[in-house]
């Protein structure tokens, strides 16, 4: 969406604080010995506080109300009373929701507990990432030129992008253009970002996959050659300077 009203920014920090705070909680909610599912209805009760409505499961009937991925699962992860959380775990949770007709949508990885897996640097990695494509965007920058910047910083320290994962255009619905803001340059992308739209913008960071699969559940996604991921995710307004970074009271960036 294009933010042509105060009551539309107004519905979009609303909407955004909503997910924010569910992320920011759920990570530290989350505990060794936890299932999955039991994550996933504690950040369905602060969802439900808000008046919020979760994205995925309107959207898409996804049987969760978040999506939560651990260790080798990238994204997309149905939430399981059998997926028990272990000391170590690369754990990743995406938050969407509906408020009052706006959508906002954020994630994170991180480790659970202590870096026995040594996961952390693929952490910091997607996290730094993140932030410097971010504060590459204003309006008139080409899209294909954020993903560029996304796959230099990767490759520089050592890691993959993955190709088939992208950022989205969102406000009045869940996913809307601009679409596919993908974490590489696409040359035959000439779009450009536009002042005042409305845009998830997520890194897709991974140690030795350059694509992800779909298991047979229909929903989790894990990489063509194995490996793990980090993702992280805000929803910004693009302005003609530093954006307006909605869901930042999730504190992914702390």
């Amino acid at each position: 969406m294009s933010i042509t009203r105060d009551e539309e920014l107004i519905g979009m920090k609303k909407v955004s604080e909503a997910v924010a705070l569910t992320l920011k909680e759920m990570r530290n909610y989350a505990k060794p010995g936890m299932t999955t599912k039991q994550l996933d209805n504690f950040g369905a009760k602060i969802l439900s506080d808000f008046g919020a409505k979760s994205a995925p499961y309107l959207t898409y009937g996804f049987p969760g109300w978040t999506c939560i991925s651990v260790n080798d699962e990238f994204c997309h992860g149905i939430p399981s009373n059998k997926r028990i959380l272990k000391e170590g775990d690369l754990v990743n949770i995406d938050v969407s929701a509906e408020l009052d007709g706006f959508w906002s949508d954020n994630g994170g990885s991180f480790v659970l507990g202590q870096d026995i897996n040594q996961h952390q640097k693929l952490i910091e990695a997607s996290r730094e990432i993140l932030h410097k494509a971010i504060y590459n965007i204003k309006g008139g920058v080409r899209i294909s030129d954020i993903g560029h910047i996304m796959e230099t910083e990767a490759k520089k320290r050592g890691f993959k992008v993955i190709k088939n994962l992208g950022g989205h255009g969102i406000g009045r619905s869940l996913h809307e253009q601009p679409d596919e803001l993908l974490n590489y340059r696409n040359r035959f992308d000439q779009r450009r970002f536009k002042k005042n739209s409305v845009v998830a913008i997520e890194t897709f960071i991974a140690t030795t996959s350059s694509y992800t699969t779909e298991l047979n559940d229909g929903w989790t996604m894990v990489g063509n050659k194995g490996g793990f991921m980090a993702q992280h995710e805000h929803t910004i307004v693009v302005t003609d300077g530093k954006p307006i970074v909605l869901t930042k009271m999730n504190e992914i960036w702390n």
